[in-house]
C-alpha cells in the first residue's frame, strides 16, 4: 500500500497518466508496468485521458490515486482466502488516502519552493492547480515559470494564487526557493508529440530524433539551450489526443 501511494504520488507530480491501471497492471513491488496508452499532461486537466478504450475516464489523471486504492482492495479480497482477518485489511485500506496525501504533499511542497510544512499548504496547492486548469496552462512549464518569478514584480501572471504563494515563501531567501523548485521540476518531459515525432522518424529509418530525445531526457532539470524546442508544448496541429 505504501509503495502504491508513493508511486502514484510521483506520477501525479510529473503529470504522468498510466492509462490502463487494471489490477493486472499493478505490482506489489510498486513499479510501473504494462503502460500502453501512457502519456504526459500538456495543459493541466484532472480529467485528462489518452486511452481510446477508456471512454468513461476511469483511469484519467485525477482518478489515479483512488484507482490505486481500488486495486489494493481487490488484492485484499484475495488475502481473505488466506484467512487474513477482514478487519485488519479494512483498517489498512482505510489508511491509504492519508498515506497517499502525505506522500503527495511531501513532494509537492518542493515543487512550489516550500521548505517547511504548513497547515494551509494543501489549500494553496489546490488553488494553484485550479489556476492551471482554468487557464489551460502547461503543467510542466508553469512550475518552471513560477520559479523564475520569485523576485519578479508587476502583474501576477498566475492570478491571485501567485500572491498567496509569494506570501507563503516570503520568509525564505528567494534564491533558495527558485533553486529548490528548479531542482525538482523538470524542464523536459517525454512530451507526447515529441515521442510521436521520434516514432515516425524511426519508422522512416531515422533514429536521430530518438537519440536526441534520449539525450534530453537523461538530464531533464537542466536548461539545455540547444534542445530548447523539446521543452515547448505542442502547437494545435501537433497535439496528441489518444
Amino acid at each position: 500500500m505504501e509503495r502504491q501511494a508513493e508511486l502514484i504520488a510521483r506520477w501525479q507530480l510529473v503529470g504522468f497518466i498510466h492509462g490502463v491501471m487494471n489490477t493486472d497492471n499493478t505490482t506489489i513491488s510498486g513499479e510501473t508496468i504494462d503502460y500502453g496508452p501512457a502519456a504526459y499532461l500538456d495543459e493541466f486537466s484532472v480529467g485528462k485521458k489518452f486511452s481510446s478504450i477508456d471512454q468513461q475516464g476511469r483511469y484519467a489523471y485525477g482518478n489515479q490515486p483512488a484507482i490505486g486504492q481500488w486495486n489494493l482492495a481487490r488484492l485484499a479480497e484475495t488475502l481473505l482466502l488466506l484467512e487474513v482477518p477482514k478487519e485488519d485489511l479494512e483498517s489498512a485500506l482505510g489508511d491509504y488516502p492519508a498515506i497517499y496525501m502525505e506522500r503527495y504533499l511531501a513532494r509537492m511542497r518542493p515543487k512550489l519552493g516550500i521548505q517547511d510544512p504548513g497547515a494551509d499548504d494543501q489549500a494553496l496547492i489546490s488553488a494553484w492547480l485550479t489556476q492551471l486548469e482554468e487557464g489551460e496552462l502547461d503543467y510542466t512549464l508553469s512550475f518552471r515559470n513560477l520559479a523564475n518569478r520569485v523576485e519578479a514584480g508587476g502583474d501576477d501572471r498566475f492570478g491571485e494564487v501567485e500572491q498567496q504563494w509569494r506570501e507563503r515563501v516570503s520568509a525564505q531567501p528567494a534564491t533558495e526557493t527558485s533553486t529548490l523548485m528548479n531542482a525538482v521540476n523538470p524542464m523536459f518531459i517525454a512530451r507526447n508529440h515529441r515521442v510521436e515525432e521520434a516514432i515516425a522518424a524511426a519508422v522512416d529509418g531515422d533514429l536521430s530524433v530518438f537519440h536526441d530525445l534520449n539525450r534530453v531526457l537523461a538530464n531533464p532539470f537542466a536548461e539545455q539551450p540547444e534542445f530548447a524546442h523539446y521543452a515547448q508544448p505542442p502547437k494545435p496541429d501537433e497535439r496528441v489526443t489518444q
